[in-house]
């Protein structure tokens, strides 16, 4: 059971109510972490802004998903491991790779690149070095897309930690973490 109340456009009026349309508009439901994030209006649309910003950036959805799945492993947060297991589907990624990015792996060398400096960020709470951000340019990245690489590790730590946190009832079908499994 959620450590927080789990807000439905039903029971709010005005911004938060928008925002809380809009959402269930893009999934054909309220995902509960939205629902826990609604508690605060400001990080409601913090986190739902960043979502769109980020979806629109140079990194494609598929990349930005199977960052989002090596970090929730990494952070044991199941709730964000199934919805970016899902939403990496969508997205064109095989459950092969989604599950290979949860491991922070990849058959693809610059993806691979990227995740482990996602993972680097992580562990290293961003305090990467000079070497883990060559290793990105070396294998092909614009310093845009480190940019938004960051940003996507970012999201999704802010993420994790509300769904840990709060203790958000998981809402999409679950996966199992790589990190229990090892």
């Amino acid at each position: 059971m959620s450590r927080i109340p789990l807000i439905s456009a039903t029971d709010t009026t005005g911004e938060r109510q928008q925002l809380l349309s809009q959402i269930h508009g893009a999934f054909g439901a309220t995902p509960a972490m939205f629902r826990a994030v609604a508690n605060s209006t400001a990080a409601l649309k913090s986190m739902w802004s960043s979502f769109g910003a980020l979806g629109s950036g140079v990194i494609s959805p598929k990349l930005g998903e199977q960052i989002a799945v090596a970090v929730a492993d990494r952070n044991a947060c199941n709730y964000c491991l199934a919805a970016h297991t899902m939403l990496g589907r969508k997205a064109g990624a095989s459950a092969e790779e989604m599950a290979s990015a949860q491991r922070g792996e990849s058959a693809d060398a610059q993806t691979a690149a990227a995740l482990r400096f996602a993972l680097a960020l992580v562990d290293a709470r961003g305090q990467v070095s000079a070497a883990d951000v060559q290793a990105l340019r070396d294998a092909g990245f614009s310093d845009e897309q480190l940019v938004e690489i960051v940003a996507h590790v970012a999201l999704n730590l802010f993420t994790n930690y509300v769904n840990l946190a709060f203790d958000v009832p998981v809402d999409f079908p679950a996966v199992r973490l790589h990190r229990q499994g090892a």
